[in-house]
């Protein structure tokens, strides 16, 4: 005895002004009667704030209520019976009804660590106070309006960065301080999600040989709770643009794929805000560096020396 949902997208990516088709499609030993098979498409904004994200503030912790984006039912079947076997029952609804325009807008999908957005479609077939209703979930995603898309394609924003000795504000190795080094660079900060992060960087000195030089993309997952702003910033991936101490004068290109699911457009709500940043991370080689082989990369060390630059991205007709 089985029940499932399969929507008309294999993606299942779909626009809140489009319907969202599909079948339920059960297979049962014999006959069963129902009372009605009802769909149920809900869009919901999920915030926690984890004890120690922003010190003290474990008394915060599980107060943040979600914010619901939609709820639609719509009954697919009234009472009746379902054969034996595999049957398919067509479904289509409407996601976004028109004149609800006091409604929460209807924010892309994304899963980072402390917001979730996320829509979610149940199938439920109703058998009485005897027996267990049947039900199956499946989650669909959600990508911007066409109307409210960008033109593309967009204009290029890169900005310049330099790492030196200068530019830490955290304590470096002595013989780093002493010596120098010097990293410039230059990366695009207005992306399109379906296009990449590009820019190129080049090592022109460094007294210490260098061991890596990495790229991460993070996220910044802000929540209101009461009147304090909770900020927590984790890192999405990490991106690897040399390995080992690289020649002198050479530029290096950088070209970041981002994530779908764990990247949306820049969000800036009341209730919460999602950004991002990249940070440009070069690991010089230490032999400290080996008694923390398992430290966070986002903490400031001795043998590393960091930029960290703002991200802003967009979706754009392209993106269609």
């Amino acid at each position: 005895m089985s029940i499932e949902l399969k929507l008309s997208r294999s993606n299942r990516i779909y626009r809140p002004s489009e319907p969202l088709e599909g079948k339920i499609i059960t297979n049962f030993p014999s006959s069963i009667n129902h009372q009605g098979i009802r769909l149920t498409a809900t869009g919901t904004v999920n915030l926690q704030v984890r004890g120690g994200a922003a010190g003290a503030i474990e008394s915060f912790y599980g107060v943040v209520k979600p914010i619901s984006i939609m709820n639609r039912k719509v009954e697919v079947r009234s009472s009746g019976k379902l054969g034996s076997g595999a049957t398919e029952i067509p479904f289509s609804m409407t996601l976004k009804q028109r004149g609800q325009d006091n409604s929460e807008p209807f924010y892309e999908t994304f899963h980072g660590a402390n917001i979730s957005i996320q829509y979610l479609i149940t199938v439920d077939i109703n058998r009485g106070y005897l027996h267990k209703s049947l039900s199956a979930t499946m989650e669909f995603i959600i990508e911007s309006e066409k109307c409210n898309l960008l033109e593309a394609p967009l204009s290029p924003e890169m900005v310049s960065f330099y790492i030196t000795q200068d530019t830490q504000k955290h304590p470096l190795l002595p013989e780093l301080r002493s010596g120098g080094f010097r990293v410039k660079g230059k990366i695009s900060t207005y992306c399109s999600l379906l296009d990449s992060i590009t820019g190129e960087l080049t090592v022109e000195a460094s007294s210490v040989p260098i061991r890596s030089i990495d790229i991460h993309l993070n996220r910044m997952e802000s929540v209101l709770v009461g009147e304090m702003v909770i900020t927590e910033t984790s890192i999405i991936q990490t991106t690897q643009i040399a390995d080992g101490d690289v020649c002198r004068n050479m530029t290096l290109p950088i070209y970041i794929i981002p994530p779908r699911l764990l990247t949306c457009p820049t969000v800036l709500a009341d209730p919460f805000s999602i950004e991002f940043e990249v940070s440009i991370v070069v690991t010089f080689w230490s032999e400290l560096s080996k008694l923390h082989p398992n430290s966070d990369p986002k903490i400031p060390r001795l043998w590393l020396a960091m930029e960290t630059i703002s991200l802003t991205f967009v979706r754009t007709e392209c993106d269609w």
